[in-house]
C-alpha cells in the first residue's frame, strides 16, 4: 500500500513524515521537486502476540510506503497550483493523506495569510478537480477527433464515461463519488484521477487544542463524502513522542490525553478507509502479517504469500486469532474443532491464521 502525503506549505507535512519513518533518511540524493519515500512496519500487537507464542527465527510486520510529495511548493509566497512533478508522483498511490493546517506559528506565516482549515481542504480540492479535469477535457477531444474516423464500440464507451466524468467536475464534484460500473472503475483506474483516491484529511493542531480535537474535527465533518476520513493530531508533538522511549513516551501522551501515537493512529485510519484487513502466517520459521482488501478469498489471499500456493490452492487451514490465544496453540485449537479447512470460495476474515495446502 502506498500513501502520498500532500498539503499546503508549512502544514507539517515533512514533521509527520519523519515522525511515521522515525526520523529514518527514506532516500538519499532527492531534488527539490521529487518525492521522499520510506517504507514503515504496520505496528500489530496480535503479530506480536503471535511471535511470543511461536518464537521463529524471524517477525515480518506489513509495510506500508509513505510518500512525501513537493508540490504547492513553488517558491512564490502564494502557493501556484501543481506542477507536473506532483501529479507524477501522485499517479501511483492508493491514497492521498492530506495535512491541514489548524495552529498558529509566527516564524512560519500561513502561506495564504490566514488560518482557516475548511479554506486550504477547499483550496486543495478546486487544484485536483482542475487538474482532473484537465485530463477529461483532452481525453474527450482525442475520443470524439477517433470516434468521427473509427467509430469504434469501446471508444464510444469510454467517451460517454468521460463526458459523466466532465459534467460531475464541472459540478465541482469529485470523481470518486461517481457511480460507476466494475468496468467503467477499471476504465478510470488507468487515469489514476486524484478526485477518484480516497482522501484523509489530518488535521494538524497545536499542543494547547488536543483536549478540543473532537470539536475541531466535528466542524469539518461536512468534507466527509464517500471515501474520505478525517483525523486530528499534534505533529510537533508526536515527533517529540518519536524521540522518547517506550515508558517515558507513555507517560508524557498519558499527561496530554493522547490515547496512541500518530503512526498507529494513522495507519489504523488508512486501513479503514482503504477496506483493509491482515491475515498471518506462523511458525517456526516465520511470523508474519499479510495486507488484503476486505473480501478477499482464500485463493487469491494464498497468492499475497506466493504465486505457486494460488496456483496449487487446495485448501486453506484456518483458526481466527483469538481463538488461537484463547487455547494456546494451534494443537489445542484443532483437539476442539477450532482449526478448520476451507475452500478457494472461502472469505478471509480480518485476524485469520491461515496455512495453505497447494499441490507444487
Amino acid at each position: 500500500m502506498q500513501i502520498g502525503i500532500a498539503g499546503l506549505p508549512y502544514s507539517g507535512k515533512t514533521t509527520i513524515f519523519a515522525t511515521l519513518l522515525q526520523h529514518k533518511i527514506a532516500e538519499a540524493g532527492h531534488h527539490k521537486h521529487e518525492a521522499e519515500r520510506g517504507v514503515v512496519r504496520v505496528p500489530d500487537q496480535r503479530l506480536e502476540r503471535l511471535t511470543a507464542m511461536f518464537n521463529p527465527k524471524k517477525k515480518v510486520n506489513a509495510t506500508i510506503e509513505y510518500v512525501k510529495v513537493q508540490g504547492f511548493e513553488s517558491g512564490a509566497e502564494k502557493p501556484q497550483g501543481m506542477p507536473p512533478q506532483f501529479l507524477a508522483n501522485m499517479k501511483n498511490v492508493d491514497a492521498i493523506l492530506l495535512m491541514v493546517r489548524a495552529f498558529e506559528n509566527d516564524i512560519y506565516p500561513h502561506p495564504l495569510g490566514r488560518l482557516d482549515p475548511a479554506k486550504d481542504i477547499e483550496f486543495i480540492n478546486m487544484e485536483f478537480l482542475l487538474s482532473d479535469l484537465a485530463i477529461v477535457e483532452t481525453r474527450v477531444e482525442r475520443l470524439e477527433k477517433s470516434i468521427a474516423k473509427t467509430k469504434q464500440e469501446r471508444e464510444q464507451h469510454e467517451l460517454a464515461l468521460m463526458l459523466r466524468c466532465q459534467a460531475q467536475l464541472e459540478q465541482e464534484k469529485p470523481l470518486r463519488e461517481l457511480p460507476v460500473s466494475g468496468e467503467e472503475e477499471k476504465m478510470l483506474r488507468t487515469y489514476q484521477f486524484l478526485t477518484a483516491k480516497p482522501l484523509l484529511f489530518v488535521l494538524n493542531i497545536s499542543e494547547n487544542k488536543i483536549a478540543q480535537a473532537a470539536e475541531l474535527e466535528k466542524s469539518l465533518a461536512p468534507f466527509l463524502a464517500p471515501k474520505c476520513a478525517l483525523t486530528s493530531l499534534s505533529a510537533e508533538i508526536e515527533k517529540e513522542i518519536s524521540e522518547l522511549n517506550e515508558e517515558d513516551a507513555a507517560v508524557f501522551m498519558q499527561d496530554l490525553g493522547i490515547a496512541e501515537p500518530a503512526l498507529h493512529k494513522l495507519i489504523r485510519v488508512s486501513y479503514e478507509l482503504l477496506g483493509l484487513i491482515s491475515f498471518f502466517t506462523v511458525g517456526e520459521d516465520e511470523c508474519r502479517a499479510w495486507t488484503i482488501r476486505a473480501g478477499t478469498k482464500a485463493q487469491p489471499a494464498a497468492g499475497e504469500i506466493h504465486s505457486d500456493l494460488e496456483r496449487g490452492f487446495i485448501r486453506a487451514e484456518t483458526v481466527h486469532y483469538n481463538e488461537l490465544i484463547a487455547c494456546g496453540s494451534l494443537h489445542a485449537c484443532k483437539e476442539k474443532g477450532l482449526l478448520r479447512l476451507e475452500g478457494k470460495e472461502y472469505v478471509v476474515k480480518d485476524g485469520d491464521v491461515l496455512n495453505i495446502r497447494f499441490n507444487a
